[in-house]
């Protein structure tokens, strides 16, 4: 670039004299006020209890948070506990039902949802027994038909 500018004699102002950055750096260390982190302190202050615990108490406030974001998350997830054959002893009892399985789904695999309900009825199911409340842990066992 510098052969180019002489070529057509054209100077940009940019230019500093021969020599100046070679004690660039010890001259403006030199020129700089004294920083007063530097300078040698008479007598330290002892950091306070608050100082001491401040990190630990926002790293666990941190842990808290995650963990309340995490618990209403949680919260706001559809509810499939009912649909699980362990918690689920009317579930488990039509899948273990042979009847059941042969008849609606081996043989009746499109049976509609009304005529299940219509079949459920029949047979005495009563939905206010099998709602979430409900406390199948007084039963010994699972009922052999639905």
């Amino acid at each position: 670039m510098k052969d180019i500018l002489e070529k057509v004699n054209r100077n940009d102002g940019m230019t500093v004299p021969d020599g100046y950055f070679d004690d660039f750096a010890a001259r403006m260390a030199a020129s700089l006020p004294e920083r007063e982190w530097e300078k040698p302190a008479g007598r330290v202050m002892p950091r306070s209890v608050w100082q001491k615990m401040r990190p630990y108490v926002y790293l666990a406030a941190m842990f808290m948070g995650v963990w309340c974001m995490m618990k209403m998350f949680d919260l706001m997830r559809p509810d499939t506990a009912g649909l699980s054959f362990d918690n689920n002893p009317v579930l488990t009892a039509a899948v273990n039902n042979d009847y059941f399985v042969s008849d609606y789904v081996i043989t009746q695999g499109d049976v509609s949802e009304y005529q299940l309900m219509e079949d459920l009825y029949e047979t005495g199911y009563v939905p206010a027994e099998y709602d979430a409340s409900y406390d199948y842990a007084d039963y010994d066992s699972v009922p052999a038909e639905i």
